[in-house]
């Protein structure tokens, strides 16, 4: 026994730093292990939540044949079949400039180069990087964070002096080919239904003008068309018929200026010219003298007879590459939201004195994504504010699964019509009481969407229930859209 004991003694310090090695390793294990278990139970109850909110929040990634977060604008090549193509002469340029896959390599640049202007948080971020969701907007102010009650205050509705008298317009989209080759039938929709509005284009997304004007730079690079040869005689017509008209001018997608003037383009770092994922360039936003080029031709639209102005594509390029565009030493001062917002007011200020309203177009998402609302420029409170109508292109068929909750939108069109637009009329309550606010005038889809895999046949039934969905959540006009200017007239009320 002595001995035994004499040997318990001694100390080995070899075997007890083995053991404590062997604690350590399990310590560390332990560790990781209990980490990993509550990140896993903490992102899973971070779903839950957020199911039960309502939204876009699976966690696998989109496929090539679902619907991006960032819808076509309206002037893009959307709902046009094999027999629509007859009308389709001034529109040959309406193709996306973007596709689902293009915008995801936009916002993995985004990320991968780790520019915080456009991600609001992370959680953010990843969702609408990986399924293209609607996500609520965390912040009030701009996507880099800034609050932007405190840059643009607003005009206050008592110092307005308006002599204008607003027209509740329930519209349809025409080509400039389509008002000359059957003006009969599309004025007589107008005559039997409710329509009574007409978006015209009057400079195209090619870039071209669609009458002849008196425009400098429009004559020095050849711009102008003589499509609608007798817009003078088109407008007393549609005066005397009561139709609205509404002049479509097509803003900072203008591949005809830009490639005619270089020193109107959007450049790459390299100085060459930059080019969308169709090859087509754009004038740069940031330039003051692309801004008075647009305001020339609202100016001259107004003269000739039209009573509304509305910019398309009043944004930038979501293409790829464009995180690596170089816009000129403006940008470093002034966000892509901020130079959009005061192209919006100078415009505003320029033609609301000739007696025309003013009203843009702007991306359905943009309403409760900041980082959309980032990567187009495009701020849909602070816009609202230097508007006499915002126009959200809201159609179902653009609006990823389970966006706001809806399964699949394009089979849903009332609900996810209702939901949108429940979240705008939230979404402009921020502006306060006294401040001028646009009126609301959604965009509705009155097309097939054949190229993605849960769509249905819009007809006349689909239309309605969409009209049905504004007028249920309080608002009062839309405008239909159908690319090749073929409208469901069976969806619409008989005069």
């Amino acid at each position: 026994m002595r001995k035994k004991n004499e040997i318990n003694m001694y100390i080995d310090y070899e075997k007890a730093r083995r053991r404590r090695r062997r604690r350590g390793g399990s310590t560390i294990l332990g560790v990781v292990i209990v980490f990993f278990l509550a990140f896993s139970a903490g992102i899973a109850t971070y779903y839950v939540i957020r199911i039960k909110a309502g939204g876009d929040y699976s966690l696998r990634k989109s496929k090539p044949y679902e619907a991006n977060n960032i819808v076509n604008d309206i002037g893009e090549n959307v709902g046009i079949n094999e027999k629509d193509t007859s009308y389709l002469s001034d529109i040959s340029g309406m193709e996306p400039d973007q596709s689902a896959a293009d915008l995801s390599e936009e916002k993995a640049d985004l990320t991968n180069k780790k520019e915080s202007d456009y991600l609001v948080n992370e959680a953010d971020n990843k969702e609408l990087a990986e399924n293209g969701s609607d996500m609520e907007d965390p912040s009030d102010g701009f996507a880099d964070g800034g609050k932007a009650e405190n840059k643009y205050e607003g005009y206050k509705v008592t110092d307005i002096v308006d002599s204008r008298t607003p027209v509740k317009a329930k519209g349809i989209y025409v080509t400039s080919r389509a008002i000359m080759d059957k003006r009969d039938e599309l004025i007589e929709i107008a005559d039997t239904t409710e329509i009574n509005a007409m978006v015209i284009d009057v400079k195209d997304d090619n870039g071209r003008i669609t009458f002849k004007m008196e425009n400098t730079v429009a004559h020095e690079i050849g711009a102008t068309t003589n499509t609608i040869s007798d817009i003078k005689d088109l407008l007393k017509l549609l005066e005397e018929k009561e139709i609205y008209s509404i002049a479509r001018i097509v803003a900072f997608k203008d591949p005809y200026l830009a490639e005619h003037k270089h020193e109107y383009a959007v450049k790459n770092k390299d100085g060459t010219i930059y080019r969308d994922n169709n090859g087509e360039c754009w004038v740069n936003p940031y330039n003051k003298e692309v801004w008075d080029y647009l305001i020339e031709v609202a100016v001259k639209a107004a003269e000739t007879g039209f009573k509304e102005i509305q910019f398309d594509y009043i944004r930038f390029s979501t293409g790829k590459g464009m995180s690596e565009a170089d816009f000129g030493p403006l940008a470093e001062e002034k966000s892509k939201e901020e130079i959009i917002i005061e192209f919006t007011k100078y415009a505003y200020e320029k033609l609301k004195p000739l007696g025309v309203f003013v009203s843009a177009d702007v991306y359905g998402t943009i309403i409760s994504s900041s980082i959309d609302a980032g990567l187009v420029g495009q701020n849909y409170v602070e816009m609202a504010k230097y508007l006499d109508y915002i126009c959200p292109m809201i159609y179902p068929s653009h609006f990823a699964e389970g966006n706001y909750g809806v399964e699949y939108p394009d089979l849903e069109p009332f609900e996810i019509i209702r939901k949108v637009l429940t979240a705008s009329k939230e979404k402009l309550e921020q502006i306060p009481e006294g401040i001028h606010r646009a009126a609301v005038r959604p965009w509705l889809q009155d097309f097939t969407a054949t190229w993605i895999r849960h769509h249905q046949v819009y007809t006349g039934k689909q239309v309605r229930e969409q009209i049905d969905a504004v007028y249920t959540t309080g608002y009062s006009e839309w405008l239909l859209w159908n690319a090749a200017s073929k409208y469901s007239v069976d969806g619409l009320d008989k005069e």
